[in-house]
């Protein structure tokens, strides 16, 4: 637009002209094709400069009269030049057909899938129905990643992990020099210390009372991860298979076969044997007992969403003015909080 305003602006200036003045002007502007052409050398335009020729080509026609530095071919070349592009611009693709699938919705299919594998693409695209989504099964199909042809390892053992507990073994030495064996039985669904006890000659006897004692109305796991002790082979083995528990054996020297049994072996000694001085048995055991209740009921857990295993656990306010009550543990080792009304 500002060329047709300098175009106006030139016819403007003309108008009031001498002849005299008009001869210099042509004169002048005349000059620099002469130079060009007594040196040979080719000037170098810019586009602006092929933008300006391209139009006054096309609204004057005796421009041809008066081009100088270059030849009326390049000038009509430029010309088709800019025609090409200002059609082809004309003519840029616009969206057609159906609308893109919103970014949202294709995360939402991508998820459905993954998080679960067994559903086909009908169940999905009517699962996204149901969330106000409707799409159709060919697009669910397209963006849908590839399902495994089988369940993961990890999906396996969650889907079974209300059925598996794992049992072990660990030592604690006392005051007097007397090792104590702690037999634990965990739940691997919540974490949770189903049964524990204290012996200083373990059997496969006593080993066997343990188990039944951790099922005394008849719940009893499916798997039975445990490590390769002794006290756990043989007629353990058969009985457990005689009640329906298939035993799981780990492997040598790899206890994170049987992670579930040593992360909880570890957070009891991490948190609460390390700090206290065993004086016996009878010791021994008020200490566990105390801290597996605060460990089941109490004691966040990161695993289970920071929740107890038992459940989740609410500090309720009452109304009106409050202050914070904490409740020691094992001596004020640990502490329970709670509000109540002041």
């Amino acid at each position: 637009m500002w060329i047709y305003w300098r175009f106006f602006l030139i016819a403007l200036r003309l108008t009031g002209r001498r002849r005299q003045d008009l001869v210099l002007e042509n004169l002048v502007l005349r000059q620099p094709r002469a130079v060009w052409e007594r040196t040979g050398r080719r000037p170098t335009l810019a586009a602006a400069d092929r933008r300006f020729w391209s139009l006054t080509a096309r609204h004057w026609r005796g421009w041809r009269r008066h081009v100088q530095l270059v030849q009326p071919a390049t000038v009509v070349g430029w010309h088709r030049t800019a025609w090409r592009r200002y059609w082809y611009w004309q003519s840029r693709g616009r969206p057609s057909g159906r609308p893109r699938i919103d970014p949202i919705i294709r995360g939402l299919i991508v998820r459905i899938g993954a998080e679960n594998p067994t559903w086909g693409v009908r169940r999905i695209a009517a699962e996204l129905a149901v969330l106000g989504h409707p799409v159709s099964t060919a697009t669910v199909q397209r963006y849908r990643a590839d399902r495994p042809p089988s369940p993961s390892w990890r999906t396996f053992l969650r889907l079974h992990a209300s059925e598996i507990w794992a049992a072990d073994f660990f030592t604690v030495q006392t005051l007097p020099f007397h090792t104590f064996y702690v037999f634990v039985g965990i739940r691997h669904d919540r974490r949770r210390l189903v049964h524990w006890n204290v012996t200083r000659h373990p059997t496969q006897a006593w080993v066997w009372q343990q188990i039944r004692e951790a099922t005394p109305w008849g719940v009893q796991p499916r798997f039975l991860i445990r490590d390769r002790d002794r006290c756990d082979g043989g007629d353990f083995v058969r009985r457990a298979a005689a009640l329906g528990i298939t035993t799981g054996l780990s492997p040598v020297r790899a206890p994170q076969a049987n992670a579930n049994a040593e992360r909880v072996i570890g957070t009891l000694r991490r948190e609460c044997l390390d700090h206290v001085l065993v004086r016996s048995e009878r010791h021994l055991r008020h200490v566990l007992r105390e801290y597996v209740t605060y460990d089941n009921t109490t004691r966040p857990h990161q695993s289970l969403g920071d929740e107890p295993p038992d459940g989740p656990r609410y500090a309720h306010r009452p109304p009106g003015p409050v202050r914070l009550r904490s409740r020691p543990i094992l001596g004020g080792l640990h502490h329970e909080y709670a509000w109540e009304a002041a």
